[in-house]
C-alpha cells in the first residue's frame, strides 16, 4: 500500500457465536488482499462458521479479491458453515457473472436476507441496534446514523443512497453502462 494508506476497511457489525457480520469497504484488490485474509480469516478461526459480508461498500473487487471470496467460502465450508454475501454493487456483482462464481458464492440482496440462511439457532438479531423502547426499530438500522454521509440506511444497514447499492436480484439483468430508467 501506497504511504500508509488503507485501500480497505473491514468493520464488525455483528459478533453472535458462531455468526458474524463484516462490512467491507474500499478496494478488494492486490493490495488488500492479505489484510482481507488475515482480518476476516481470524473471525473464522475464532468460531464464527457463518460469515456475512456486507459489501454495500466495496467500490472494486478485481480476480485476487474474488480469490479471497472464494478462500473464505472454503474456509466456511471446512468448519460446516458458509460464506453469505449480502448488498453487491453492480461492479462486484459484474466480477461475478463474469467469472460464474456467483454460482459457487451464495449471493443475496440485504444483509437481513443472508442471515435468514443462517440457522435459526445460531441467526444473530438484526438490525444490531434492535429496537427502541416504542418498539420501532432505530432509525438507520446499523447504529452509525448515518455519520458516512451516505443519507443512512435502509433499515438492514444498507446505505440507500449509494449509487452502487444495487441488490443481487438485479442479476438477471445486468445493466452495461447505463441506469434502470424505471427506477424513482
Amino acid at each position: 500500500m501506497a504511504q500508509g494508506r488503507r485501500h480497505l476497511t473491514i468493520t464488525t457489525v455483528v459478533d453472535a457465536e458462531e455468526c458474524a457480520v463484516l462490512r467491507v469497504a474500499g478496494e478488494l484488490d492486490v493490495h488488500a488482499e492479505r489484510q482481507f485474509l488475515d482480518e476476516s480469516g481470524a473471525v473464522i478461526a475464532a468460531g464464527h462458521r457463518f460469515l456475512v459480508l456486507d459489501l454495500t461498500a466495496l467500490r472494486f473487487c478485481d480476480s485476487r479479491g474474488l480469490n479471497c471470496l472464494l478462500a473464505l467460502e472454503w474456509l466456511c465450508r471446512r468448519m460446516n458453515g458458509r460464506l453469505l454475501l449480502a448488498s453487491l454493487g453492480v461492479r462486484v456483482l459484474h466480477v461475478l457473472l463474469v467469472t460464474r462464481a456467483v454460482d459457487a458464492l451464495a449471493c443475496f440482496p440485504t444483509v437481513g436476507h443472508a442471515l435468514a440462511a443462517v440457522p435459526e439457532e445460531i441467526r444473530p438479531s438484526w438490525p444490531p441496534g434492535g429496537t427502541v423502547a416504542d418498539g420501532t426499530v432505530n432509525s438507520d438500522g446499523d447504529g452509525s446514523g448515518g455519520r458516512d454521509g451516505s443519507g443512512g440506511s435502509d433499515g438492514d444497514g444498507v446505505k440507500s443512497r449509494d449509487p452502487d447499492a444495487y441488490r443481487s436480484d438485479d442479476r438477471e439483468r445486468p445493466r452495461q453502462g447505463s441506469r434502470d430508467r424505471s427506477a424513482p
